[in-house]
């Protein structure tokens, strides 16, 4: 006979499916399948959260276009009911969560369930799967010719990639006439225009009928963020004026502002292109709905532009208008980033690390201000070459993005440098996942852009005299962090690079001394100014005459 182990099924059964990756943390009754998964050539990266392990599997399922499968293990059957060691209704509870949720009956079935989570995971709007693994299926074992028979006499093989569905041709047409129409049209480039691969396309699309475009965070890079016809840097201005947006894989959610007044025009039409149906509608009833995917949808559009021959004139009031906000905008960030006081400003920081990044660098970014100014400041010049905090506003997530990034750039060997900035808070949530990064010699570069709290923190002097007052737990304010914390020191302690920086001169040093080092990772502990903050908000007047300050 010749037998196999629940853990080699699961291994076998993952590997079979193009899996490549697996990140966790083992411990009983799982080890086995972590130990199974190596010897099946699946690279296995033990990491020191947990959640660290997902956000890294789930970066490198973006980065691949193969998301999130969770393998978890729970009690015994046997022992179900009875109180067994943390025992817990894992597949019920991850189904609120997921797009499928299940647990193999019997070791025979494990090869057909890990196969429908995969298949599940990227057919339709991609998602996480779970699957689970009673603990007495791991070592328990069975005869491979009962495995390789028992699904209807199939042998279960890889799932073909996923059907590729058009918009229909008509509605093509309606949102090409309305387009036309348009007096301030608006393309917005969303995260499911990057993960669609939809990049060739848009690009000709955008240069062929001179649209202007305006990236969500994760859609930076899909067409280059110094692209002619980006108007990123007047994002307020673009959206609140825009009489037509082509919306292409992204929400109308909270970081689109659900597509209302006061940051949209209340009579703006919206042309959405979607892969999920029920998402056609959501918060704006669309003007032309087109149900497809992005990068064949985007195709069909520039296919009937070129047909037609049109193009929208850069000889308009809207690209005038456009173009002064940027413009204006560009004056005041540099005014700032070229402020020579200290400690340094969020805008200081900012420029001198663009100036000195490569430009096929992949940008993983968390924190509050951090975040939210890196955004403007840190150009992305290539698709899914940005990894961020996204929709939820997770924190914690930066870390494991970059081991993720970092273990894909190893296999594909481009010679591109994987670079996380974080906030000093940010950086808190998942920290220890430095020695994760020196264990593995991934050299990721971190750079903690620390300004001593959560939004914004207090200096070193104001602190002890806070603490002269008494109980800190009375008198600090809740967002402030340990002033000056020394996370370079973090980083030195288990063998990688640390670099204390206070000024300009010591930013750029450090970081060009981080890209050159190739064998170990860094990471710069940036001292800012604890008030520094963005940029002064504008005032604008909508349609309600309502005036609200927006950030551009």
């Amino acid at each position: 006979m010749d037998e196999v182990t629940g853990a080699q099924l699961v291994a076998e059964s993952l590997k079979t499916q193009n899996v490549e990756y697996m990140f966790g943390i083992v411990g009983v009754p799982i080890i086995e399948v972590a130990m199974a998964a190596q010897a099946a050539g699946i690279k296995y990266i033990g990491m020191r959260n947990e959640q660290a392990a997902c956000y890294a599997a789930s970066a490198i399922g973006y980065l691949t276009g193969r998301p999130v499968v969770v393998i978890g293990g729970s009690s015994d059957r046997n022992q179900e009911t009875a109180g067994a060691f943390q025992e817990f209704p894992q597949v019920e509870a991850c189904r609120l969560y997921s797009k499928f949720s299940a647990r193999p009956s019997s070791l025979e079935a494990i090869p057909s369930v890990i196969e429908k989570a995969v298949r599940t995971s990227i057919y339709g709007r991609p998602g996480a799967c779970y699957v689970d693994i009673a603990g007495d299926m791991v070592n328990a074992k069975v005869d491979r010719i009962n495995v390789r028979f028992a699904i209807i006499y199939l042998i279960v093989s890889c799932c073909p990639p996923p059907p590729v569905s058009v918009a229909e041709k008509s509605t093509i047409n309606e949102a090409i006439s309305v387009l036309k129409m348009a007096e301030r049209p608006l393309v917005i480039i969303g995260k499911g225009a990057a993960y669609g691969r939809a990049e060739t396309a848009l690009r000709e699309f955008v240069e062929v009928s001179r649209l202007p475009f305006l990236p969500t965070p994760m859609g930076k890079g899909v067409l280059p963020d110094d692209h002619p016809n980006c108007v990123a840097a007047a994002r307020s201005r673009a959206l609140l004026q825009a009489d037509v947006v082509l919306l292409l894989g992204a929400r109308l959610n909270w970081m689109l502002h659900f597509g209302l007044p006061p940051r949209f025009d209340p009579n703006v039409k919206i042309i959405q292109v979607d892969l999920c149906a029920e998402e056609m509608g959501n918060n704006i009833r669309p003007a032309v709905a087109l149900l497809g995917d992005v990068n064949a949808t985007v195709t069909q559009l520039l296919q009937q532009v070129g047909k037609d021959g049109w193009k929208y004139s850069f000889d308009t009031e809207w690209w005038s208008t456009l173009k002064a906000k940027i413009t204006a905008n560009a004056k005041i960030s540099k005014a700032l980033a070229l402020q020579s006081t200290l400690p340094m400003n969020y805008y200081t920081v900012f420029h001198h690390i663009s100036q000195l990044l490569p430009h096929d660098c992949i940008i993983v970014s968390e924190g509050a201000n951090t975040m939210d100014i890196g955004r403007t400041m840190l150009n992305n010049y290539l698709p899914r070459h940005r990894l961020d905090a996204g929709t939820f506003g997770t924190m914690g997530v930066g870390l494991g993005f970059a081991i993720a990034a970092a273990a894909l750039e190893r296999r594909e060997n481009k010679g591109q440098r994987i670079v996380c900035v974080e906030g000093d808070s940010a950086f808190g949530f998942s920290g220890m996942e430095v020695e994760t990064m020196c264990r593995y010699n991934l050299p990721v570069i971190i750079i903690v852009v620390n300004n001593n709290g959560i939004y914004s923190g207090v200096d070193p002097e104001t602190w002890k005299e806070m603490a002269k007052m008494g109980d800190l737990t009375t008198f600090a304010p809740p967002v402030t962090l340990l002033p000056e914390a020394r996370y370079d020191e973090v980083m030195t302690a288990f063998g990688g690079r640390g670099f204390l920086v206070r000024t300009v001169e010591e930013l750029r040093s450090a970081l060009q001394l981080s890209l050159s080092d190739w064998e170990r990772p860094s990471l710069l502990n940036v001292l800012i100014d604890p008030s520094s903050d963005r940029k002064q908000q504008v005032t604008v007047t909508c349609a309600e005459n309502n005036s609200v300050r927006l950030p551009d």
